[in-house]
């Protein structure tokens, strides 16, 4: 073990937050694939306090760490992950609604937060009741769907870097969003976002939101997945380049591409994060040689190398 490592996890089990950590932690069954290994430390931060003394760790010993949110665009190395997982707990997981202003916790679920402002009278988040994620992990990816994201509401997010131990405020333009990214780091952690949002009909706002519930009953599969694996290209959809390649069914081991939707990868219950690599590494070569596209992944890979 990694001599910094072996002293993190020293620190952690001296530490007051050892009652909230979790050693040799299986963080795949976290994530949406539900398939993957374990991490050194999985630690959950109850309050700001707790922020602190994990930062603190995290620039003395230098060891490897990554943010889980709801896990829904994740992959974990069968191998696990040689590092700190970091989770948010209920402190982080509040929604404060004053006139158009929406401030939400890094925990909160999306649904949660679409279903809220609709209720409250507020219309632009509904698009996000169908995504299984987090405000944190949506704001660091520019989640998105049904014609809007989440550039189009953010106002700015609370965001603490771990390296550094610096915790500011960015604004929407110092995001630099752009399809499915932000400017932010591996090490940075948001803890919360505000949004703005406009004035709407509830009842025309629950129908979206049903609709939108219903599409993706309609035509995306349920089980053990990521949602959409790649982005979408300029004009055009993953799902389609990769169905024309011919590749609907198929499969590696215990992972397959999505009968129902092409831009789905299914891992089998029990199954290898190597095999789901596998596919989508197989799909990504097939759609280039027979589309000449190259398909860049929106999943985002947890120890299959020494990084972050």
């Amino acid at each position: 073990m990694n001599p910094d490592l072996a002293s993190a996890l020293d620190a952690l089990r001296s530490g007051p937050l050892v009652s909230r950590t979790q050693f040799d932690a299986f963080i795949g069954g976290l994530t949406t694939y539900r398939v993957g290994g374990t991490a050194a430390a999985l630690v959950t931060l109850e309050s700001s306090t707790d922020v602190d003394v994990l930062t603190h760790v995290a620039q003395t010993f230098r060891v490897p760490i990554v943010a889980i949110g709801r896990g829904s665009n994740l992959l974990v190395s069968d191998e696990g992950f040689a590092g700190l997982a970091v989770v948010l707990g209920n402190e982080f997981a509040e929604i404060q609604i004053d006139g158009g202003s929406v401030q939400a916790g890094a925990a909160t679920k999306l649904p949660v937060v679409a279903r809220a402002t609709v209720n409250a009278g507020l219309a632009g988040f509904e698009w996000a009741v169908g995504v299984p994620g987090s405000v944190g992990g949506a704001v660091k990816m520019n989640a998105g769907g049904h014609g809007a994201e989440v550039c189009d509401s953010l106002v700015d997010a609370d965001v603490l870097d771990l390296r550094s131990g610096e915790r500011l405020v960015r604004s929407n333009a110092e995001m630099a969003f752009s399809y499915r990214h932000s400017s932010l780091a591996a090490t940075d952690l948001v803890l919360g976002a505000r949004f703005q949002l406009t004035p709407g009909d509830p009842g025309v706002g629950k129908a979206q939101m049903l609709e939108i519930v219903r599409w993706r009953r309609d035509n995306q599969p349920g089980g053990q997945n990521a949602g959409s694996v790649f982005t979408n290209p300029e004009g055009d959809s993953a799902g389609r380049l990769i169905d024309a390649a011919g590749l609907k069914g198929f499969r590696i081991g215990t992972a397959a591409v999505s009968d129902k939707h092409a831009n789905f990868i299914q891992a089998d219950p029990a199954g290898r994060a190597a095999d789901v690599l596998a596919v989508m590494l197989e799909v990504q070569r097939r759609v280039e040689k027979t589309q000449g596209v190259i398909l860049a992944p929106e999943t985002h890979l947890i120890g299959f190398d020494d990084g972050d």
